[in-house]
């Protein structure tokens, strides 16, 4: 598809801004729940929900949204998003309890799960193969520097003015996107129009959902739990029914056929691994900050604040290097940065200062920046032009559950691993101790994905072609792949 029907620039601003702001606001009310707690007289299992709903729904979405891409234009798509978060946004911010206060953010996360998806799509179709890792790298910037400001952001406007400010203070900068974008947003997707397949739908919901709250339940309740248990069973019954259902479709809403690239399966779990140590890192340093340390929230949020700050500013850069050099050395480059800097944290004690976290912190941030958004780009580079929305939504739908695999992954080890410590009295702070461990979990697994960057190759222009000539022809379960 060519660029002359349409302006470049004004659509990528488009795309980010409204992105931007939706991705923010998955972070934004982590530091507002006591105040809500004591306004709303809720417990804070209850006021949890306010983050883990926004996960929740959005990750629903996601695989929705490839769907959605091939149903609707561009424009109708956006506008009709941030219209549906600007209405859960306005209801978020008026909300007279906590019931209406869920609603709005279900209805925020509603718009919030197509908007990314639908931005790395855009952004592969109007940018050429050779610019893709440039492009990818605004969405990278987008992707990592929105929630990870999210708590410093939130913890200064809690403590200067009302958490209801946290809605009303993106509302003008979400209507604005939305009047610029009738006037100049421009339809880049090809349609297909797919018929609706509602059991699909179903199944879909009832299994990402079912696996996200699972996982997310098991972080917080235990893997015994019979809540934890009964979801994630009915996580994977629904998903295994939706992916059969989905390779019998010659028109499925999310094409699992992406997985026959062998190079797009790796990257998607080396994209995986990285997002799961961000998020378990995002997780961990906030919990030894603020209950061992006696940090407040904002020091917490200001000691990741520098750390984004560098993801941001290097992930345009690394997506330059990309375009030059390809993914492989800048995604094994980028995750022995990490392997290290990982390490470092296992050996945190009462007196670790302010500026080793944040410093360490960084670093690590500066290595992801060359392997989150390199690794997705190079396997979604691979797929042909019609699967790229579904490429895109299996990734963004990966990474989600990876993200809620880590923190259920990180939260069993430092708890388990504090209990034995303190039965065996074999550390002097037990819970210091399980979050060392914990990072010890996170750096295997970053040395894992160390050996397995090695295996991305950059795929010749004539294999990629006869591996997409046979994926578009192959329909039936049993067809081969060739990568």
């Amino acid at each position: 598809m060519t660029s002359r029907h349409y302006n470049k620039k004004s659509i990528v601003i488009l795309l980010m801004t409204g992105t931007f702001i939706a991705i923010l606001n998955q972070t934004l009310m982590i530091t507002a729940i006591p105040p809500i707690m004591e306004e709303m007289n809720i417990s804070a299992n209850t006021a949890q929900w306010l983050t883990t709903v926004f996960m929740l729904v959005s990750g629903v979405m996601i695989p929705v949204s490839a769907f959605l891409l091939e149903r609707f234009s561009t424009r109708q798509l956006f506008i009709s998003a941030m219209s549906t978060f600007i209405l859960g946004t306005v209801i978020g911010g008026i909300a007279p309890n906590f019931e209406i206060l869920l609603l709005g953010r279900v209805i925020q996360s509603i718009g919030a799960g197509i908007l990314l998806p639908l931005m790395q799509t855009v952004f592969l179709l109007i940018f050429p193969v050779n610019k893709r890792g440039t492009a990818m790298g605004l969405v990278g910037l987008v992707i990592s520097f929105a929630p990870a400001i999210g708590p410093a952001l939130s913890g200064w406007i809690i403590a200067n003015y009302s958490w209801r400010i946290l809605f009303f203070i993106i509302l003008p900068i979400a209507l604005l996107d939305v009047i610029i974008a009738i006037i100049a947003m421009k339809n880049v997707t090809e349609l297909t129009y797919p018929k609706i397949d509602i059991l699909s739908i179903i199944l879909s919901s009832f299994g990402f959902g079912g696996l996200l709250y699972g996982f997310t339940s098991a972080g917080n309740n235990g893997w015994t739990d019979v809540l934890t248990i009964i979801t994630l069973g009915i996580g994977i019954i629904s998903l295994c029914l939706f992916v059969l259902r989905q390779m019998r479709m010659n028109h499925p809403m999310l094409e699992f056929r992406v997985f026959k690239s062998f190079i797009f399966t790796l990257t998607t779990i080396l994209g995986m691994i990285g997002f799961m140590g961000l998020i378990g890192v995002e997780t961990l340093i906030p919990l030894y900050m603020q209950n061992m340390r006696d940090f407040t929230a904002m020091e917490a949020g200001l000691a990741l604040l520098p750390g984004a700050l560098v993801m941001g500013f290097m992930s345009p850069i690394t997506g330059r290097i990309f375009d030059r050099i390809g993914a492989r050395w800048l995604v094994i480059t980028g995750l022995v940065i990490i392997t290290f800097s990982t390490l470092a944290f296992s050996n945190l004690n009462p007196t670790t200062s302010f500026a080793y976290i944040t410093i360490m912190y960084s670093v690590r941030m500066f290595g992801l920046s060359m392997v989150m958004m390199p690794a997705t780009t190079a396997g979604l580079n691979q797929l042909p032009k019609r699967l790229l929305a579904h490429g895109a939504a299996m990734s963004n739908t990966m990474r989600q559950i990876a993200a809620s695999i880590g923190t259920a992954l990180i939260v069993t080890v430092m708890t388990t691993t504090a209990q034995h410590a303190s039965q065996q009295a074999k550390a002097l702070n037990p819970l210091i101790h399980g979050i060392n461990v914990a990072f010890i979990v996170i750096t295997i697994l970053s040395f894992i994905g160390v050996i397995l960057a090695f295996f991305i190759k950059k795929v010749q222009p004539s294999v990629e072609e006869k591996w997409n000539k046979q994926l578009d022809e192959n329909k039936n379960i049993g067809s081969g792949a060739s990568t």
